[in-house]
């Protein structure tokens, strides 16, 4: 099965046993990322299996024993044992204790958590048997009376039946509650779901447009196993600081459906966001880019550049550093050695040795520069030089022969302008020692099948700085086409500048990025700005995005 289930799993018993197809196993795995049970449950649930199949096979293909519980053949000796909140999470039911070896059956006896834990509170060497899960359950209540003191999430909600809400509050994982509000979202045709911890509760946020809905509260108690299994769907560490974003797959009627997910930590918790996820092209080469014919030979010009250094702005520093690793890409290393500083770095398809600040037990990127230029590379590629002291550092490589490609955190080619013209007179970089500006914008296209037209106020009219002139607007609306995000998915705009001898003849006498930037539109410079006001006339972007993406 090349890797599908761990060895030993259930999954993979059932598989050996010819109980199940791979395709029915697969389909199982899609169901257990959404619901969080097991994977046996998952197959019930679908109908593929019985419970008594599961247990048959376990018991025949581990060699275990196959009990029928009852009560008359239960030892109280081995039931003082096993406390019963133990034995209810786990789904076990003691048998017989004969010294110090304690028998008991167990619905899932791959559980090896389960078997130390017991062995560790009972003190004894555990011997474990095959049990059917309905009788494990009735032999709790048998032998342990009602579960009175069953913990629940602590979700309330007005949106919700009263038996969805004793199941989502019945699984302290989260997974049930995570699966419905990510249902709610695509079934309401909601943008996206907040999750904003306040004090002893959070609040449940509903998002659809531009307005906001309560939807529900959750106690704050066991809100850290929900925010540990978004960011574990979302391939994101188990704890962080600051932002962090990635995608989870949420499975709808045999669709995956990408969410964003977006989390803060804040006070009392993660300051979560879950919003539909419109996709980014899939970018191969700096071609998929959509090049016009000047940016390709702008650029063509930058890759080959053997010395000085070449800047990519953004605000985004994850699609700066891919721009970054297309672009490296792009260029002949051929008898060059090449080192990256930063983690976001490394991800093209040619590898490259890649230093980071905290592994080489340095405090500060500049440091990590001027130890890399000891090993006297040939080329430097740095994930951020906004601040001071690293573009200093970057710049002293630069003075040394060096190719230095970087970063900065810079949103427009105006503000990378005015930062350079700075650097300049501060004498921290010469001008003739600058190769190029790229600096990108992503913009959310419109989906074609449910765009609506509509006219702006005249306050978002004004926002949008253009002249008059009569002009179609749309906005999203979603359908299914788009998965209801009412975007088709997400465009990159660039702008590319290459410091040749008139651009640097300018930049000398100008000394103003406003009217640097006047300049390159007066010779005949097309960028981001230009492309987005043409994307706004054609319609395929909303004036809110063209705002949001190109102005701001």
């Amino acid at each position: 099965m090349n890797g599908l289930v761990k060895e030993g799993s259930i999954g993979e018993v059932l598989f050996k046993s010819q109980i199940i197809t791979e395709h029915e196993l697969r389909a199982a795995l899609e169901a257990q990322k959404v619901s969080g049970c097991r994977v046996g449950e998952a197959l019930v649930r679908m109908g593929v299996v019985t419970q008594e199949d599961i247990d048959w096979a376990l018991a025949n293909q581990l060699n275990i024993p196959y009990v029928r519980l009852k009560k008359e053949n239960i030892d109280p000796a081995a039931v003082e044992k096993v406390p019963g909140q133990l034995a209810r999470r786990h789904s076990l039911c003691p048998v017989v204790l004969s010294g110090s070896e304690l028998s008991v059956a167990m619905a899932d006896p791959l559980d090896k958590e389960a078997i130390e834990e017991l062995s560790r509170v009972s003190g004894c060497h555990v011997n474990i048997s095959v049990g059917l899960i309905r009788e494990i359950r009735e032999m709790h209540e048998t032998l342990y009376g009602p579960d009175v003191t069953q913990p629940e999430l602590g979700f309330s909600s007005g949106h919700f039946s009263a038996s969805v809400l004793g199941a989502i509050n019945a699984d302290l994982t989260g997974a049930m509650l995570l699966n419905h509000l990510l249902l709610r979202v695509v079934q309401k045709k909601l943008t996206g779901i907040a999750l904003q911890p306040l004090g002893d509760q959070v609040r449940v946020l509903a998002r659809s447009g531009h307005k906001s809905a309560e939807l529900g509260r959750i106690a704050i108690t066991h809100y850290a196993r929900l925010t540990e299994r978004i960011r574990r769907l979302s391939n994101l560490p188990s704890e962080g600081e600051g932002a962090a974003s990635g995608v989870l797959k949420f499975l709808w009627q045999g669709k995956k459906i990408p969410f964003q997910a977006l989390l803060m930590a804040g006070d009392g918790g993660d300051y979560v966001t879950l919003r539909l996820h419109a996709v980014a092209p899939q970018l191969g080469t700096m071609d998929d880019l959509g090049l016009t014919p000047r940016q390709r030979d702008d650029l063509g010009a930058l890759t080959a550049a053997r010395e000085g250094l070449i800047l990519f702005a953004g605000r985004s520093a994850e699609e700066r550093s891919r721009l970054i690793d297309l672009f490296i890409d792009s260029c002949d290393h051929a008898g060059r050695t090449v080192l990256l500083i930063g983690d976001r770095l490394g991800r093209g398809r040619t590898r490259f040795p890649r230093l980071s600040s905290v592994r080489c037990c340095v405090d500060d990127s500049a440091a990590v520069i001027g130890a890399a230029l000891e090993h006297d590379p040939d080329t430097l590629v740095i994930e951020d030089v906004t601040d001071l002291p690293t573009f200093i550092a970057a710049s002293k490589a630069v003075m040394r022969g060096k190719l230095v490609v970087a970063g900065m955190s810079q949103a427009s080619k105006t503000e990378v302008l005015k930062q350079l013209i700075y650097l300049i007179q501060k004498n921290f970089l010469i001008p003739t020692h600058i190769r190029g500006v790229v600096s990108s914008r992503c913009a959310l296209l419109l989906c074609p099948e449910c765009k609506e037209r509509y006219v702006p106020a005249p306050e978002e009219l004004a926002a949008l700085r253009l002249g008059g002139g009569d002009r179609n607007y749309y906005r999203p609306a979603g359908c299914p086409a788009c998965d209801q995000t009412g975007y088709r998915g997400k465009k990159y705009l660039l702008d590319v500048i290459r410091f040749d001898k008139d651009l640097l003849e300018a930049l000398e006498m100008i000394r103003n990025s406003d009217e640097v930037v006047r300049y390159l539109r007066d010779t005949g410079f097309r960028g981001i700005a230009e492309e987005g006001a043409e994307l706004l006339e054609r319609g395929e972007i909303a004036p809110g995005e063209y705002v949001a993406s190109i102005i701001l």
